[in-house]
């Protein structure tokens, strides 16, 4: 697979939605799934493998409304998605969504046979945390796909293969067939082939990807050593990694994070300003925290303060399928970008500052999703909130003017302190923990910013933190990784509030695809 991308895996998508890893990466599989089908589908037969993640929360975590919404063709943050189930059928596409007992070794894989008057093709692929996702294999042929190039499929006869350029071929033996895959920054023309079929998959990754890419750095230490006495600070050396990545311009790289900065300022205001959806537990909170902080009946936490009523500001906005941008998921989306905005306007930062804060975080994101994952149905909460809060500590500290290393030991230290953290969503909805977790990044990250700023020592470097976040993963039960079937998510009260729910959806909208 490609490097990661500060612009792929760790700051985006732009989404609407409680979960990335469920429904943006839905949506991007269900969009391939549509290419391979050249767009017509009449019948989609969905399997999720019983000791996964998903037979438990595809429904209430968006995993449905992402994939509908990708096999009808639209994009993360399209304003539809709340209705994509209405509009797959109304759009004569007929699904089923069955549990299987196949093994699957990831928890979040999706099993699709897809169906149209001419053709049956099954695709297998999996969501790997934050939106991003992989293709295993089409029509029981082991093949990849990561979302970023223009695949262009070719079922021929056994023989040689033609030449297409530069672009990267690779033949799969299918039967008496064979699949010959082409990789490349545009289709290529088929016109002479000896082919039986021929489907050509778009990208669904803003950046694309491309054969034999070089990055200058993979990790913390990798990126010191790189580094050495020169002491860049932490957001240069971010832009040096995404130019290397995705071939920009230092302005370009800056340009595109400024746009994300809006985008989040945006919903950060619509969020104070007031939000609603039916299928969700809270109400609107962030506006009477603003209330009560302008009327001075808190506490005094300065900054923090801020914060918290834009950390929550977000998180309403993503539980009303408002646009979010998950950074690096979106059950993690309020606290790293709560925390650079709410802090950045405290100290009177305008928003180049802000995006060059958040390009710091973004490449300690990539050093986390490079050795590990953001995914919490494989890591727990602490691969979400604890990667947001690793990540906002560094972005703090670069607002404040520290250096790359205290960045870095900031990011370090706030990873540590939330290691072992479980997901364990209230009545299933991404809502509950989540925001406090959101708020605890936040402020976790604001105190290892301090900290680092006074030179305290993390003594564990960066990467080891991350392998031992990864390590403690692999010991953690399924339960507590996003399942919905442990902690607060099986109390009384949670099934109380999820049969509550699930009663007024039924009531309210019957079978519009709204959880």
């Amino acid at each position: 697979m490609n490097a990661v991308s500060i612009f792929n895996d760790v700051i985006g998508p732009v989404m609407r939605g409680p979960s990335s890893s469920h429904c943006a990466a839905a949506l991007r599989i269900g969009r391939l799934a549509r290419d391979l089908m050249e767009g017509e589908i009449t019948d989609v037969l969905v399997e999720f493998d019983r000791a996964g993640s998903l037979p438990t929360t595809h429904e209430s975590q968006g995993s449905d409304m992402g994939l509908f919404g990708g096999l009808l063709g639209w994009e993360a943050d399209d304003e539809r998605l709340p209705e994509a189930a209405r509009a797959l059928a109304e759009a004569g596409i007929t699904h089923r969504i069955e549990t299987v007992d196949v093994g699957d070794p990831h928890p979040n894989t999706y099993r699709l046979t897809l169906r149209n008057a001419r053709d049956t093709h099954a695709l297998i692929a999996i969501s790997t945390g934050g939106g991003m996702m992989e293709v295993l294999g089409i029509d029981g042929v082991p093949m990849t796909m990561d979302g970023g190039y223009h695949e262009t499929l070719i079922w021929m006869r056994p023989g040689p293969v033609p030449a297409f350029g530069d672009a990267e071929v690779i033949v799969h033996e299918a039967g008496d067939l064979q699949i010959v895959q082409v990789k490349a920054a545009r289709f290529v023309a088929t016109d002479g082939v000896e082919a039986i079929a021929v489907r050509r998959l778009a990208p669904v990754l803003p950046v694309p990807s491309r054969k034999d890419v070089q990055v200058p750095f993979a990790g913390s230490e990798d990126m010191l050593r790189h580094d050495g006495d020169r002491r860049t600070p932490l957001w240069q050396l971010a832009v040096e990694y995404e130019r290397a990545r995705g071939r920009f311009s230092e302005d370009e790289v800056i340009e595109r994070m400024i746009a994300l900065v809006r985008i989040l300022r945006r919903s950060i205001a619509s969020g104070i300003a007031g939000t609603s959806y039916a299928d969700r537990m809270l109400g609107h909170q962030s506006g009477r925290f603003q209330a009560s902080m302008e009327a001075g009946r808190l506490l005094d936490g300065g900054a923090l303060n801020r914060i918290v009523l834009y950390v929550t500001a977000l998180m309403e906005v993503k539980s009303s399928m408002g646009v979010i941008i998950a950074a690096p998921t979106a059950g993690a989306c309020a606290a790293l970008p709560g925390a650079v905005i709410g802090m950045a306007e405290t100290l009177g930062h305008d928003e180049e500052a802000m995006a060059k804060a958040m390009l710091a975080a973004g490449l300690i994101g990539v050093f986390i999703a490079t050795r590990w994952t953001f995914a919490a149905e494989v890591g727990g909460c602490q691969a979400e909130g604890g990667a947001a809060a690793s990540m906002a500590a560094a972005a703090l500290v670069t607002l404040a003017g520290g250096t790359r290393d205290q960045a870095i030991a900031a990011a370090s230290m706030a990873l540590q302190s939330m290691l072992g953290l479980i997901c364990d969503p209230i009545a299933g909805r991404v809502e509950a923990p989540c925001l406090g977790k959101n708020v605890m990044a936040a402020s976790n990250a604001l105190s290892c910013a301090n900290m680092a700023l006074a030179d305290f020592d993390p003594l564990i470097p960066l990467d080891e933190v991350i392998d031992a976040a990864k390590d403690v993963a692999s010991r953690m039960p399924r339960e507590h990784r996003c399942t919905a079937l442990g902690g607060l998510a099986i109390t009384p009260t949670s099934r109380a509030i999820e049969q509550r729910l699930a009663a007024a959806t039924v009531a309210g909208c019957g079978n519009c695809g709204c959880r």
